[in-house]
């Protein structure tokens, strides 16, 4: 497409000699304009997309892909349900949890809200999410009345360590002539984990299933049966498939795009906003490659009449300055895809060097959901972004080689 013609006049138009650096400045803050924003949208793409993955498995990982719950907040029988639950195609786990919201004080006089889940000890070492982040403690003293397994956040805010005790207020206590007496037991805490979701590692604690339903009063029942799957994309046909199967139950079935659909709804409205916003930096970029071009091509115009004298046609012209303006995006793109995609490789260390200059904490895990910040890079969007920059880097440079192309020489050497 390009000839060797073409090829060194454009090159010797883009290397600035004395009285044209003003036009070769503008043409490095295009090029270092295409640069950032491509850099930057790889980056907030990757962060933004590793933020939706990591917290889905986290959430999944936690708490399950289905829950099936019973009519009134009641599931008995419960063994016999779970048992037709793991014949449906594609389930691996499903486990009977008893859940309730209590008041959670610890030995020095704090307290705070809280969730206790009541689960067996065979099924929560099966929840990698917890058995694979236990920082103290042993799941194997999970048993008993009196166990209880805390998350890291919970353990720091009240000093809790493996020894000590925890004591849980339910409002939900006993009736009496004077009134409600709210039920307070206190538990020792045996095993201590760390989920890596700050609202899971601050606010839920587990009880053996046995000493939950003692403790919440529902001895022959649980609230709800958690449902594991192969692949959290089958969730609906799993979900059609769990629904026939247990028509004849009375139960309610939710899968995870129900109970957090607004939440992941949100999570992915911010991120094509972020994409629209980011892209503007690409735009406004690809402007500055056509006020470079036409500038170029009105210091050039005594250089384009010769040329085109010398016998150089229209079309010669034309590809002269795509090749001038399509370096600057080509360059402009490739320097900014380096730089986003090291940088998401590289994105921990760079956040412990912030953190370390500054003294202040990037992420801090009070605020946001994870305890750290997460890049995935999605090569199939990484190629979207340089796509798109490259073609509006092309388009930019379509107007000033038209103009260039259309230069009279008569008229360009009359008024020299």
């Amino acid at each position: 497409m390009f000839g060797p013609f073409e090829r060194a006049v454009a090159g010797r138009y883009l290397r600035a000699r004395r009285g044209e650096r003003f036009v070769s400045v503008i043409a490095i803050f295009s090029l270092v304009g295409i640069a950032l924003g491509v850099a930057t949208l790889i980056i907030v793409m990757s962060v933004m997309g590793g933020f939706k993955v990591d917290l889905l498995s986290r959430i999944l990982g936690f708490n399950g892909d289905l829950g099936v719950y019973g009519p009134g907040g009641q599931l008995a029988h419960y063994d016999e349900v779970a048992a037709r639950i793991r014949k449906v195609p594609d389930v691996v786990s499903a486990i009977p949890v008893v859940d309730g919201q209590v008041l959670l004080s610890g030995g020095q006089g704090q307290s705070s809200g809280g969730f206790v889940r009541g689960i067996r000890q065979n099924d929560l070492k099966s929840l990698r999410a917890v058995s694979d982040h236990i920082l103290a403690g042993s799941l194997d003293n999970f048993q008993g009345d009196d166990a209880v397994a805390v998350g890291v956040g919970l353990a720091r805010r009240f000093a809790l360590h493996v020894g000590s005790q925890l004591t849980l207020i339910s409002p939900q206590g006993a009736a009496t002539a004077f009134g409600t007496v709210p039920r307070i037991r206190a538990y020792n805490v045996v095993a201590i984990f760390q989920v890596g979701e700050n609202e899971y590692d601050s606010a839920y604690v587990f009880l053996p299933l046995e000493a939950a339903q003692t403790y919440f009063q529902k001895p022959d029942s649980v609230t709800q049966i958690e449902v594991g799957i192969k692949d959290h994309n089958d969730v609906f046909s799993v979900h059609r498939t769990m629904a026939a199967s247990l028509r004849a139950d009375n139960v309610q079935i939710i899968d995870w795009t129900q109970s957090n659909n607004s939440f992941f709804a949100a999570v992915q409205v911010e991120q094509n906003v972020m994409f629209l916003i980011l892209t503007l930096i690409i735009l406004v970029a690809a402007f500055n490659v056509i006020s470079s071009l036409i500038m170029m091509v009105k210091d050039k115009t005594r250089d384009i009449a010769v040329l085109r004298t010398l016998g150089a046609g229209r079309s010669a012209v034309m590809r002269i300055f795509l090749m001038c303006g399509a370096s600057v995006g080509f360059t402009g793109t490739l320097i900014g895809f380096i730089i986003g995609v090291v940088f998401c490789w590289n994105i921990d260390t760079i956040q412990h060097w912030v953190e370390a200059i500054t003294g202040t904490s990037v992420f801090n895990p009070e605020v946001y959901y994870l305890t750290h910040l997460p890049a995935r890079l999605d090569w199939h969007e990484v190629t979207q972004v340089v796509a798109m920059a490259l073609v509006l880097s092309l388009l930019a440079t379509l107007y000033p080689s038209w103009r260039a192309a259309r230069t009279d020489p008569v008229e360009a050497l009359r008024h020299e």
